[in-house]
């Protein structure tokens, strides 16, 4: 594994909101960066990260019926009393799912180690499955790379097989937050995949879903009787809008049961389980002590490193604000990431139903991955 400097193609910012990249550049700075990429072995992929992937995956499904039944360990993933039955029947149903996103540290001769699983909303599918791709092939043509080149990337393929296969009711929606432009595109892109697929697919804005007699509906007053959301099931169970979650007859994707794997109570979990494993860090819920070196804490509730604190080995202390004080908290043995020509480089590793299916590399010159962290596309090269 290395970070290899490359040259951009010429005019690649307008040809990317030619094909609906609109975010890959955010408050001015860069978010897509393809000044550099990342090279891996066959080895490395297979062996390391898909592999890895695949078993961490079922590892973290296998936990399921154990939360399930332990009104313990859900207390302690602070899931709302009123939605465990749901939660149960969801998981008990068989509600399918569609994908997840499982962040690794690894520098190419250790073993990948869990950070965290992303198990409900994940974000970077579009650069990861689509854009990265047309980069490799564009990069191959023009001879930026060498002949032979690949990626491990077969996560648009999979999504399509995915929804091919799915027993979908129709019409199936897709809902985002109205204002988020990274969110609409993420949205826009799997909406396009289902529809290629053969899904009569349609887009709502979250702010649009009505509700009546327990029922969810769209703007021509049809009931949404399936429903992909890219809206954290734990913000939803606050609100209002969550009232007809147990009454209504909609199919959600993710479904309910996946807000267990989102949580990142799940690691001390798994850690309980399989105590050593190699490609877990050590993980208990927070105790409210202060942080030892070489530690780090982090809410069971987060996104992109908000109220992230870490001391490293030798001492410094480093965080990110957020609006999780108040959250339950975990705590993680720190494995830092990754030093690449000062880039800390995180790897998120997808899966589609139950099977590996590519990596998207985010790198920041922090050791705390934020939404403000660039994505670098990668190669296979042996």
């Amino acid at each position: 594994m290395k970070r290899v400097n490359s040259t951009p193609r010429p005019g690649w910012q307008a040809y990317a909101e030619s094909l609906g990249f609109k975010f890959h550049t955010i408050d001015g700075e860069p978010y897509w960066d393809e000044s550099a990429y990342y090279q891996f072995s066959l080895r490395q992929i297979e062996q390391d990260l898909e592999d890895v992937t695949e078993e961490l995956h079922a590892m973290a499904l296998d936990l399921v019926p154990d939360i399930l039944a332990d009104e313990q360990k859900l207390d302690q993933l602070a899931i709302p009393a009123d939605y465990r039955d749901a939660l149960a029947e969801s998981w008990q149903r068989g509600d399918p799912h569609l994908y997840g996103r499982m962040d690794l540290v690894y520098d190419g001769s250790g073993p990948a180690k869990l950070l965290e699983l992303n198990y409900d909303t994940p974000t970077s599918l579009y650069e990861t499955g689509f854009f990265q791709w047309v980069w490799l092939e564009d990069q191959l043509m023009r001879g930026e790379l060498p002949a032979g080149a690949d990626q491990f990337n077969s996560l648009q393929d999979k999504l399509e097989q995915a929804f091919a296969n799915l027993t979908l009711p129709q019409p199936f929606h897709f809902t985002s937050v109205r204002e988020s432009i990274e969110d609409k595109g993420t949205v826009d892109y799997l909406l396009d995949i289902a529809t290629q697929s053969g899904v009569d697919s349609r887009y709502i804005a979250l702010e649009d879903i009505g509700s009546l007699d327990g029922q969810y509906y769209d703007l021509q007053g049809e009931p949404i009787t399936g429903l992909f959301k890219l809206y954290p099931w734990e913000f939803m169970l606050e609100e209002a809008f969550a009232e007809q979650v147990k009454t209504s007859q909609t199919l959600w994707l993710e479904p309910l049961w996946k807000l267990l794997l989102s949580n990142k109570g799940i690691l001390p979990l798994l850690w309980q389980k399989h105590p050593g494993h190699p490609n877990l860090l050590e993980s208990h819920f927070d105790s409210g002590k202060a942080l030892d070196k070489g530690w780090l804490r982090k809410p069971l509730f987060s996104r992109e490193g908000a109220n992230i604190e870490l001391v490293t080995a030798d001492g410094k202390r480093l965080s990110e604000p957020g609006p999780y004080q108040d959250a339950p908290f975990i705590r993680q043995r720190l494995q830092p990431l990754p030093s690449f020509d000062g880039n800390y480089t995180l790897i998120g590793s997808w899966v589609v139903g139950d099977s590996a299916a590519g990596i998207g590399i985010r790198e920041d010159n922090s050791l705390i991955t934020k939404d403000s962290s660039r994505f670098l596309p990668h190669i296979i090269l042996d």
